[in-house]
């Protein structure tokens, strides 16, 4: 197999690890709820806990990540994916799921940090977007197969015991992934920064570099343009982006919506079935839409689709919170949120883990995503602890929290924002320093 496709492949099936065992939790807080006897808060504690331990991975991944390689740390995240799949299955009290659960969110903070890396280093610049974009495709169908597998595993009337199904499917692809890892090379950039000029050489020509000499003379004159730190005065800007960027994300409500799907649908009147199966509906938007964007990413560019993903999330949003607040107009709900998902899949979706991954210098990018990644996580942990207070308050104020963040989003990204498509990342440094294009 072509070196570049098994990179994507294991690079992709983290992410489909990372979707997955975010969208999970979806079907289970009604079983959770009943088996643990947890009211509102204690649910929002359960559920934002994985999330805590996606921000430790987050954190942490990056130091581990710049020191040994993307590669070698993806072993230890696919073990860890495992445990927590075992885990979660068989806990014999919440004490014991929760620490599952922390330990499956570690495990996806530390590949939204290195598995967008790995792919970046390892792509051509005038494919990077659809090849790191690969790892969202790849969230998203995790997504949609974690909201598939509730439904069917639902149908299947386990009784109490099926909250334990719903997780424990995950620990096969979990061990498909730890076996995967094995059979892809580390990064020629970060083993041309660690004087591994050699094996550097022989991935370059597995990947199919055509001037291998040249690829590694911009290396090294990449790598001596910069400093060896993550540091203010020095990545100012690319700190910034990141920070804003991931920090929108969560703002946009993604997340709150994926992980209460069914709470949202029961809310509006829906069944139990009927809200594990339009959540199947939302999940495949979240797929055609992202797999959109990957077709026209490194054509559109990143800014643009951030813009046009914006509007449309200001426009669903805003039809959710009048739905929710008025009581009428139950029909539409679906549908609102089908356009929310697919603005976003269309925009923020596609663009988050490329963007950060693109941005900073190769001797210090792993500690930038980490950067990104543990705003975006733990953005994601302080809203799924709120949201549940907030819904049970009133269903559409929520909603009209994340409209207002998107008016603001496209604001700051259309003054803000540099466009990055097609440019090589050791030229980046050199974009970051000039001011974004104007918004046609």
């Amino acid at each position: 197999m072509n070196t570049l496709l098994k990179g994507i492949l294991v690079g992709g099936l983290a992410g489909l690890l990372f979707g997955f065992d975010t969208a999970v939790i979806a079907g289970t807080t009604q079983g959770l709820s009943a088996a643990f006897d947890l009211a509102p808060a204690a649910l929002g504690m359960t559920v934002s806990s994985a999330l805590w331990g996606t921000l430790l991975g987050a954190l942490f991944a990056g130091r581990p990540g710049d020191r040994f390689g993307a590669r070698d740390c993806l072993r230890a995240i696919a073990l860890l994916y495992v445990v927590s799949a075992l885990g979660c299955w068989l806990a014999p009290n919440l004490a014991v799921l929760v620490g599952a659960r922390v330990l499956g969110g570690i495990a996806i903070g530390a590949s939204s940090v290195l598995a967008p890396i790995y792919l970046a280093e390892i792509a051509p610049a005038n494919r990077r977007g659809m090849m790191v974009g690969a790892f969202q495709f790849n969230i998203v169908l995790g997504i949609l197969l974690a909201y598939l597998s509730n439904y069917l595993v639902g149908m299947l009337a386990l009784g109490a015991d099926e909250w334990r199904w719903k997780f424990g499917v995950a620990a096969l692809p979990s061990l498909l992934l730890f076996a995967l890892v094995f059979i892809i090379p580390n990064s020629p950039r970060w083993l041309a920064l660690k004087g591994r000029r050699a094996e550097a050489a022989a991935v370059l020509r597995q990947i199919g570099v055509a001037d291998v000499e040249e690829e590694l003379r911009q290396y090294a004159q990449g790598q001596r343009a910069g400093g060896a730190r993550l540091s203010w005065a020095r990545h100012r800007k690319p700190m910034l982006l990141a920070v804003t960027i991931a920090a929108f994300n969560q703002l946009s409500g993604i997340n709150a919506i994926l992980y209460y799907s069914n709470d949202i649908f029961a809310a509006a009147g829906f069944g139990k079935m009927s809200a594990d199966l339009q959540s199947v509906m939302i999940g495949a938007t979240n797929l055609v839409f992202t797999l959109l964007a990957l077709t026209v990413i490194d054509r559109v560019g990143r800014r643009t689709l951030l813009l046009i993903g914006s509007i449309g999330m200001v426009a669903a949003l805003s039809a959710t919170a009048a739905i929710q607040l008025s009581g009428s107009g139950r029909d539409l709900l679906l549908w609102a949120l089908i356009l929310f998902i697919a603005s976003f899949a269309f925009s923020q979706g596609a663009v988050v883990w490329v963007y950060i991954s693109e941005i900073f210098p190769t001797e210090v990018r792993a500690r930038g995503q980490s950067l990104g990644a543990s705003t975006h996580w733990l953005m994601d942990a302080i809203i799924a602890g709120v949201f549940p207070l907030m819904a049970a308050g009133s269903s559409g104020l929520p909603f009209v929290f994340f409209a207002v963040a998107m008016v603001l989003q496209f604001v700051v990204v259309a003054r803000y924002f540099t466009e990055t498509r097609g440019v090589k990342l050791e030229d980046m440094a050199g974009v970051m320093a000039n001011a974004p294009a104007k918004v046609a």
